[in-house]
């Protein structure tokens, strides 16, 4: 028995095209051993860990001629150096008769397939592993004493556990309902029953063997079946030394190599132990939740937490692993790191669990014992389960106390099961070696004589290849278009056959005329096809290499046409190279989005990706959900950190979810849509495998994961209230416009802003002020009061308001009143701000707060027009397609449809004619609503036109004004104030010029006080004193001086007024006072004040 460690490494890959794309920055650093990754942000903390390796392959490395990426740097980590210190080992260990397990870990697209499998030249561990363990049979055949009999035999198998089910890639039969059981052995310990095991005698076998497992993964992910994309894969590599020992017996060596690929770690990091996924009943990410746990329990119980329970059992993942995870076996952990920014999470993630690993222990022992012994162990355990049945047989099945007749059954099945595969096993063992692979050996010369064949037909005859977002799974499935008509369907009668969502039985038809023009046509009028991203009508299209085809909802695919590409070549065309990414990106352009790189910041770039992985999702949820008949209807929505009532972020893409029946509809974030999607294919592959009568097929039409919740909360829309008016302390009462996600109006909120005497707490009276600098380090305190809501729908059964403020998280929430088109809120709340900041004032001027309007929705009726309609006509009815006859659609299994109670069904073209009127109407009704906007939009360009001009002239008179104090001049020309308002220019200097000289020459001959006005800011004192025996005499002269003063007074006061309000309205929608006049504050404030001396002259 040999105790030892779990060996861990980490590697770092280089950066992606996507994280270049984002202009992604370094986060990971190793020294040695140590690995350390920074927070994007500065504040937080370096992490360091220690593991015993730490592979740089970020840099530091040339290619060579043969694709080979060799060191050009010594830090640099090659292939090489990987096989070195893990693979090397594991062979050391599997010819000494250990069991031993190598792990992939870490999230998708992190490098963990170039570790294990590499490419080209650059080959992983385990291809250089295999074939230094057949060199090493070979070498040891040449040199082994030939009285030892020494034999090797190497035989491999091939699993993939999804969603809690195991299914053998090398065995389609296995694919069928629940796939093969997990057993436990006494000795072996747990096991994957009737796990088909194929003999090999060389590396290039091995690959076929994975090459056809991989295939056959692909085949069962584009068929629809529940997509394994995602699901763990498990290779085991089984190593059998047989020979005579130094006391003449005949001894067996065994070794089970175990080849680990886990599916993408940041699901585990999304979910965890009690994330969605979990609560929700999926049990896609549970198996990578237990191995967490699994992981953390057994370092507990070896740091000497004895009471701490490992639950093996809890996932079929960690049973099959469970000797991997400190029982029999050598195990080795490559955990594949980022290095981006971006994926901080998951990266930090990935190495605490790889932290975790490293304290583990295992206690490998040598499987090693005379093969004698083995054969008789196995028939002792034959004869023994053949009393058992034959015990079974005797007694009836009620004489046994406490165990149903059901549950006996199941266990005399059981054991019938386990002797029949004993029987196989002592037959194998009875049999040669030699005869096995001689058997196994004609099977293998035909799949790889059709494989030469296959990669032969290839470099002639035009074909297509499949697209898979898991870069392994690309170009598996091949299917080659002849010339001649070629029939693409569902069914075998077809000479292409594809399934899945949305294929119909005569789906579309590929015309290949003697290789020089080919073209793809719909079968049928309800058949999809996009080629290049565009929708394939009733014309066919022609065909090009390198074109891509997209069948039904998510039947990928790329053409090759070898004599076009080859004449592409020849003339120097560049070739694109066509990924699953650039393909839905095409569609997604196709579709409305902007898609395009060039200027895009790093977050418009994540939105891109987000709608990548979310369009091919929303299609299949689509498709299910009218293939099942579940009255359901999702798209997009795009939603902007505003509207969800934050300063700045990311737009977000959320699912809107419809009930085509009643309309009620709700949001979902992205997450929780991916969460029901997955639960949605669990759901279609019971309804073909149980029937509609199933259980969880039943549930789902009223619940999850289709449906939405009753009476759910939607987010009705946003509107945006600015509070620039505070910097002036002016009030503020608008009606502001609510529009939902689209953009479209959907009601109005009555708000009012309005600021607070500090001291007394009411509403502030003639209190404005010009400049809002004027304000700084000062309290202000204030109120915002969302008096009703406006213009709502009569679908919602209660609504309210909430809204967050500047530098806030909480969220401020209304009580929920009931719903009316024009429901009464009053909801207002003070703001007290102790000291007025520069920050303060900037928010108030550029930042707006986002009013959210939500509402419960009524547990509407369902629309009697809608009773009888399948959901494929339902959809026709709201995306405004087309619908065609049911006799037109070719489904994979009949769907029921409600049946119309009140009155006979409609036939089909009263349907169509329905439909028609319908949506002519619904195209009036949008041209009508963007001729009204188109008006709109006119009327506010010309408003904001007429403020910019208005707020031009105020700025000019502000500037004559300031130039006056400059010069220290006491007057400024009432003519040259009145050309500034009508012509929006000052006065040319030599007008001006010539007016103070007039004007001088006339006090100078008059000798005579001019009137003078005050501008905006003060009453001034006289400027000659009078002496108080002429004050009676011009007691007349100063009374109509006063009234004409006044007069003037009030005529300039209103220019200056409307240019200062018209200012403040250019940047915020409505400002208002409370007060009578803002004249009136002018001359109160000026009979206060004593500081300027700015006059003007009559």
């Amino acid at each position: 028995m040999a105790e030892s460690n779990l060996q861990v490494a980490v590697r770092l890959r280089p950066f992606n095209a996507r994280e270049k794309s984002r202009n992604a920055t370094l986060i990971i650093e190793m020294e040695g051993s140590t690995t350390k990754i920074t927070h994007p942000d500065d504040k937080y903390p370096v992490k360091k860990f220690t593991f015993d390796y730490s592979y740089w392959s970020f840099d530091g490395y040339r290619e060579r001629e043969d694709g080979y990426l060799e060191p050009e740097e010594s830090r640099y980590a090659d292939q090489l150096r990987v096989f070195k210190d893990l693979g090397a080992g594991i062979l050391e260990n599997a010819w000494k008769g250990f069991n031993c397990s190598l792990f992939a870990y870490g999230q998708t697209g992190s490098g963990k397939s170039y570790s294990m499998v590499g490419y080209n030249q650059n080959k992983g561990v385990i291809p250089t592993a295999c074939e230094q363990l057949f060199k090493d049979i070979e070498e040891r055949q040449q040199t082994d004493d030939k009285d030892r009999q020494n034999e090797y035999q190497v035989s491999v198998s091939m699993l993939e556990i999804y969603n809690e089910t195991v299914k053998d890639l090398l065995n389609l039969s296995s694919f069928k309902k629940g796939g093969l059981k997990v057993r436990e052995h006494p000795i072996k310990g747990f096991y994957a029953e009737n796990l088909q095991i194929s003999p090999v005698s060389s590396y290039a076998d091995i690959e076929a063997r994975i090459s056809e497992g991989t295939r056959n993964r692909t085949l069962a992910s584009t068929n629809m079946n529940a997509t394994s994309s995602r699901a763990h894969t498990i290779v085991a590599i089984n190593f059998v030394q047989k020979g005579v020992n130094d006391s003449g017996k005949n001894m067996t060596k065994t070794s089970v190599v175990n080849l680990v690929d886990l599916a993408g770690s940041e699901r585990a990091d999304s979910t965890g132990a009690t994330g969605d996924r979990l609560k929700e009943g999926s049990m896609i990410n549970m198996s990578l939740s237990c191995l967490g746990n699994c992981v953390k329990a057994v370092a507990d119980i070896q740091a000497g937490k004895s009471k701490t329970r490992v639950p093996f059992r809890d996932s079929v993942l960690t049973r099959l692993l469970k000797n991997a995870l400190g029982g029999n076996s050598k195990t080795v952990m490559i955990a594949a790191l980022s290095p981006a920014d971006i994926n901080y999470d998951e990266t930090l993630s990935t190495l605490r669990f790889a932290d975790r690993a490293k304290s583990i222990k295992t206690m490998a022992v040598v499987n090693e014992s005379p093969t004698d012994r083995l054969i008789r162990e196995m028939k002792g355990e034959i004869d023994r389960l053949q009393g058992l049945l034959q015990t079974q047989s005797i007694t009836p099945a009620s004489v046994i106390q406490g165990i149903s007749p059901e549950k006996v059954e199941e266990m005399k099945k059981q054991q019938e099961e386990e002797l029949k595969r004993n029987e196989e096993e002592m037959e194998n063992m009875k049999r040669t070696w030699e005869q096995r692979l001689e058997n196994e050996k004609q099977e293998s010369e035909r799949k790889l004589s059709e494989e030469r064949n296959r990669q032969e037909a290839k470099k002639t005859i035009p074909h297509l290849w499949n697209l898979n977002e898991d870069p392994v799974l690309t170009g598996m499935v091949v299917h080659f278009t002849p010339p001649g008509n070629n029939s693409i369907g569902n069914t075998d009668n077809t000479n292409i056959v594809i399934k899945g969502l949305g294929i119909l039985q005569e789906h579309a038809r590929i015309e290949n005329s003697e290789n020089s023009k080919i073209f793809v046509v719909c079968s049928n009028q309800s058949s999809k096809v996009l080629v290049n991203g565009k929708e394939v009508t009733s014309e066919k299209v022609e065909m090009h290499h390198n074109d891509r085809l997209l069948f039904g909802t998510n039947q990928l695919y790329v053409f090759h046409h070898p004599q076009d590409a080859a004449r592409r070549i020849k003339e120097g065309e560049d070739v694109e190279k066509v990924s699953f990414d650039s393909a839905q990106e095409e569609i997604a352009q196709n579709k409305g989005f902007d898609m395009g790189k060039t200027g895009k910041s790093s977050d418009e770039i994540l939105l891109q990706e987000d709608l990548i992985q979310v369009m091919p999702m929303l299609n299949e949820a689509n498709a299910m959900s009218e293939e099942l008949d579940m009255k359901m209807y999702y798209e997009i929505a795009l939603i902007s950190p505003q509207a969800r009532g934050l300063k700045d972020g990311r737009t977000e893409v959320h699912i809107k979810a419809k009930n085509l029946m009643n309309g009620s509809e709700v949001l979902w974030i992205k997450n929780n849509f991916i969460d029901r999607k997955f639960v949605m294919e669990e759901i279609y592959q019971k309804y073909f495998e149980e029937g509609e009568d199933d259980a969880d097929v039943l549930a789902a039409r009223i619940g999850y994961p289709f449906q939405i919740d009753k009476e759910a909360d939607m987010m009705i829309g946003t509107c945006y209230l600015y509070l620039q008016s505070l910097c002036y302390l002016m009030d503020f009462a608008d009606k502001l416009t609510v529009r939902n996600y689209r953009g479209e109006e959907c009601g109005m909120v009555d708000v009012e802003v309005f600021p607070l005497d500090p001291t007394s707490g009411a509403p502030m009276i003639d209190e404005c002020v010009d400049e809002p600098n004027q304000l700084m380090k000062k309290p202000l305190h204030f109120s915002i009061k969302i008096n009703k809501l406006l213009g709502l729908q009569l679908k919602y059964k209660q609504v309210w308001c909430k809204y967050r403020y500047f530098f806030e998280e909480d969220w401020y929430t209304s009580n929920s009143v009931k719903a009316e088109i024009n429901p009464d809120i009053t909801f207002e709340k003070t703001f007290k701000v102790s000291a007025v900041s520069k920050e303060l004032l900037n928010e108030f001027n550029s930042t707006p707060i986002a009013i959210q309007v939500w509402g419960k929705q009524k547990n509407a009726k369902v629309d009697e027009k809608r009773m009888g309609m399948s959901t494929r006509e339902l959809l026709a009815l709201e995306t405004g397609a087309t619908v065609y006859g049911a006799g037109d659609v070719k489904k994979q299994a009949a769907i029921t449809t409600t049946t119309i109670h009140d009155g006979a069904r409609e036939d089909h073209g009263e349907i169509v004619i329905r439909l028609q009127a319908e949506l002519s109407k619904s195209v009036l009704a949008k041209e009508k609503a963007q001729k009204i906007n188109a008006e709109t939009e006119k009327t506010n360009a010309n408003l904001r036109r007429k403020m910019d001009i208005s707020y031009s002239k105020l700025e000019l008179i502000r500037k004559v004004v300031k130039e006056a104090k400059a010069k220290e001049e006491e007057t400024i020309l009432v003519v040259r104030i009145e050309y500034i308002i009508e012509h929006g220019r000052d006065l040319p200097q030599d007008q001006i010029k010539i007016l103070r000289q007039k004007l001088n020459q006339k006090l100078a001959a008059t000798r005579k006080l001019p009137d003078v006005v005050e501008v905006a800011v003060t009453q001034p004192t006289p400027i000659h004193k009078r002496s108080s025996s002429s004050s009676s005499s011009s007691s007349s002269s100063s009374s109509s001086s006063d009234e004409a003063h006044n007069e003037v007074l009030k005529t300039s006061t209103s220019h200056l007024h409307t240019l200062a309000t018209s200012s403040r309205a250019s940047r915020a929608p409505t400002v208002s006072s409370r007060r009578s006049s803002t004249v009136s504050n002018l001359s109160r404030r000026s009979k206060k004040e004593k500081k300027s001396k700015i006059c003007v002259i009559l």
